[in-house]
């Protein structure tokens, strides 16, 4: 059955992040938000059913990820598109969350001290990760849409050749500019990576919501040596609460020392279950979910594109590549920041992430995985926010 994107869902007091703890972010709990990213929308129906089946067993044990059933739905899931011909299952490992994955192997690959090399702006939560764990960050500037989405390669040739930078993070699709990295992008970065013995550590959460004619393109495709993948199903099928990632790691060695990270450091063997099987499910059952999916994002990625246009002089949108994440360029309005969000949340109730917490003003971020309706209402909110 297909799924209606454009049904209204009331979130409110399900303990819900964006919703329900607005005022965390933007100070009050009456703004109508577009901030944290997960979706608006239901799991696909086929995931409803089966974590339904399970709640009817009464038994929620320790439960073990580490099996076919588990491990070749992710496998399925890259190759259905053509992607990764090569992975083997033994590659995939458990992981309870990307982020948890992230340090893990910036840990793992790094000595206190020593760089990880960023494409900024960036993922809010990869500045604390990296600064948090005592390793420095080193950016390497990636331009939107607007600006026609060049990589600063002199600058990574700059910091891949200083040998206290060991790792370098990729995100495919970028969060927040929604670039697409293409193979030849991917085979650039690789080897200015490789021939400075840094390890790239791509973070493909947001793989699968990517418009034509952008094409995702692993970073396993490009070369399996010097390179990782950490994923979710979560982003694509709304499941973020349930809990559970995984990482494609070929090589035996990082693996091993990852999962000794994972169980004898942490104590995290054990699979979130309802988490294990809607990934399962979803991986396994639900591709039309996500063509339908993408369709809807699509035409409200365009829709916005058009009332900015029309509506909201001093604002710059292009169509992103891949995610669902706006990245709006706000320059033009000649606002402060600060003032700015004074604007969006006192005065048109409206919550929109600042550019500032991924690393340039200059911006925002709005989440329009959501039914048409709500992004309307929100735009209208931002054009009385601006209006003199």
């Amino acid at each position: 059955m297909a799924t209606d994107f454009n049904r209204v869902i009331d979130r409110h007091g399900t303990y819900s992040t964006q919703w329900d703890y607005a005022a965390d972010r933007f100070g009050r709990a009456d703004v109508l938000p577009f901030s944290i990213s997960d979706t608006d929308f239901p799991v696909p129906e086929e995931v409803e059913k089966v974590l339904l089946a399970r709640l009817r067993h009464p038994i929620f044990g320790y439960t073990r990820w580490n099996h076919d059933d588990y491990k070749q739905s992710v496998l399925r899931w890259f190759q259905r598109d053509g992607s990764a011909q090569g992975m083997d299952s033994e590659w995939v490992v458990y992981s309870p969350s990307v982020i948890f994955s992230v340090a893990s192997f910036i840990r793992l690959l790094t000595a206190p001290g020593e760089g990880v090399i960023v494409c900024t702006p960036m993922y809010d939560a990869f500045y604390g990760v990296i600064e948090g764990n005592g390793r420095a960050l080193v950016p390497v500037r990636q331009a939107s849409a607007q600006e026609g989405y060049g990589l600063d390669w002199e600058a990574l040739e700059r910091a891949a050749s200083n040998p206290r930078n060991r790792v370098m993070l990729l995100t495919n699709p970028h969060n927040p500019t929604g670039k697409v990295y293409t193979r030849s992008e991917l085979e650039r970065i690789h080897a200015i990576c490789r021939a400075h013995d840094i390890t790239v550590v791509s973070d493909d959460i947001h793989r699968d919501m990517v418009y034509e004619p952008a094409r995702y393109v692993p970073l396993l495709d490009v070369s399996t040596e010097g390179a990782l993948i950490v994923c979710s199903s979560s982003k694509t099928f709304n499941t973020p609460g349930l809990i559970g990632s995984y990482c494609i790691i070929p090589d035996p060695i990082l693996r091993e020392r990852f999962l000794f990270e994972l169980k004898q450091k942490n104590a995290l063997s054990s699979v979130s279950i309802l988490g294990m099987e809607a990934q399962i499910c979803a991986y396994n059952r639900c591709e039309s979910y996500v063509r339908d999916l993408v369709t809807h994002v699509r035409g409200n990625m365009e829709y916005l594109a058009e009332y900015v246009e029309k509506n909201l002089p001093g604002l710059r949108f292009s169509m992103p590549q891949g995610t669902y994440l706006a990245w709006i360029d706000v320059s033009g309005l000649g606002l402060a920041s600060s003032e700015l969000q004074d604007r969006l949340v006192n005065r048109g109730r409206v919550g929109i992430m600042s550019g500032s917490a991924y690393g340039d003003a200059g911006y925002v971020r709005m989440n329009v995985a959501c039914p048409r309706s709500k992004l309307e209402d929100g735009l209208d909110r931002v054009r009385a926010s601006l209006a003199e």
